[in-house]
């Protein structure tokens, strides 16, 4: 049985109306965290200062920069706008879907093929099925880590 669902997909980090670049996101979901969903982007589309990370100007600071929010709101932003915090999901035109992330230090646009968005979501819903991740959550280990 598999222990995670993982997908790497191709999307747009939309730059201004006419400018986007490509980036590979890394789309994980894993059952000992049944509600979340975890997109990783290449440390490079990170809006940290690079220095701050011991790499110098110009140069991809490190580790992937990870988000983690609901499996529900990724689900339900393929079909209605949804979010009200630092992620934001929409669908757009063209069998696209545009996630929104917020921090600090500025806001990212990033455009994917919805068809990407549903195998994932699809692959993720094999290992534990919508409404039943509260079977899956161990009460003992979320409270070690907490405390811990």
């Amino acid at each position: 049985m598999h222990t995670a669902a993982e997908e790497t997909v191709q999307a747009r980090l939309i730059l201004s109306a006419h400018r986007s670049v490509r980036l590979r996101v890394v789309l994980t979901y894993l059952p000992a965290d049944p509600f979340a969903v975890r997109m990783a982007f290449p440390a490079e589309f990170s809006l940290d200062d690079p220095a701050a990370d011991g790499a110098g100007p110009g140069e991809p600071g490190g580790e992937d920069v990870v988000w983690v929010f609901a499996r529900q709101l990724l689900s339900a932003g393929l079909e209605l706008p949804a979010g009200v915090g630092d992620v934001h999901v929409r669908p757009a035109s063209g069998q696209r879907t545009m996630v929104e992330l917020r921090a600090p230090e500025g806001t990212a646009l990033i455009r994917f093929d919805t068809a990407d968005l549903r195998r994932f979501l699809w692959h993720s819903r094999l290992l534990v099925p919508e409404g039943e991740e509260h079977l899956h959550l161990d009460a003992d280990r979320a409270l070690a880590e907490l405390l811990g």
